[in-house]
């Protein structure tokens, strides 16, 4: 078949070849995700699976497929499953020993599987990490929960948002307060209102001295 082809197009059959192979690779797996993502969608509508375990899910779905999908395309370009199991065990040395080196990524990655087990908030919930004595904590709903950080939607005065990353390792240290709802309106900070002039002008006529309303 390949002396069928045209002579200027015979050198380049092997590189389209392996072009076309990677390709396919990469649509089956992009069609494997996308039925795996609506399969769990369909699974979470039936059994009413919390938000956490649909996120959780997909994730670990997603990072299955692609890893299998780098493998299989480098495998198309000629490496070797011993060289690719090689390298994986090697990374995954240095990868622990940098996690044993930095301990408070492994508590925080600790930490979350608590939080997915234990479950003292879920997503979307308000909540607050309680300071001591008076001090405000730290609070606002959450959108995220991953390995390292927890993150916090807050909403300031005036319709602003911003995004606060709380390490993990945060909701086991101090209180979590948690609203079933929308916090209380009052909880949301306002700014501070300056003294009018009159309330901070000193009071005349102290020390003895007449004021302008005293009769002579």
């Amino acid at each position: 078949m390949k002396e069928q082809l045209p002579a200027w197009l015979q050198p380049w059959i092997d590189h389209l070849l392996l072009a076309l192979q990677v390709l396919l690779i990469l649509l089956v797996a992009w069609a494997l995700r996308w039925l795996v993502r609506r399969l769990v969608a369909r699974l979470a509508v039936r059994y009413e699976l919390p938000p956490m375990v649909v996120m959780g899910a997909r994730r670990v779905a997603t990072f299955v497929i692609g890893l299998a999908a780098l493998l299989a395309v480098l495998q198309r370009f000629g490496v070797s499953a011993g060289v690719l199991w090689g390298a994986f065990t090697g990374f995954a040395t240095v990868a622990a020993v940098a996690f044993f080196a930095a301990w408070s990524v492994l508590t925080n990655l600790f930490c979350s599987f608590l939080i997915l087990i234990t479950r003292p908030f879920r997503l979307l919930d308000h909540i607050e990490l309680l300071e001591n004595g008076d001090k405000q904590g730290l609070r606002g709903q959450v959108v995220d929960i991953n390995l390292i950080y927890v993150t916090l939607l807050e909403r300031h005065p005036g319709g602003h948002q911003s995004q606060l990353r709380v390490p993990n390792s945060q909701f086991f240290q101090r209180a979590v307060r948690r609203w079933s709802g929308e916090p209380p309106m009052d909880l949301i900070p306002v700014a501070p209102t300056r003294p009018s002039a009159e309330a901070a002008s000193p009071r005349q006529g102290a020390g003895g001295g007449a004021s302008a309303a005293d009769p002579d």
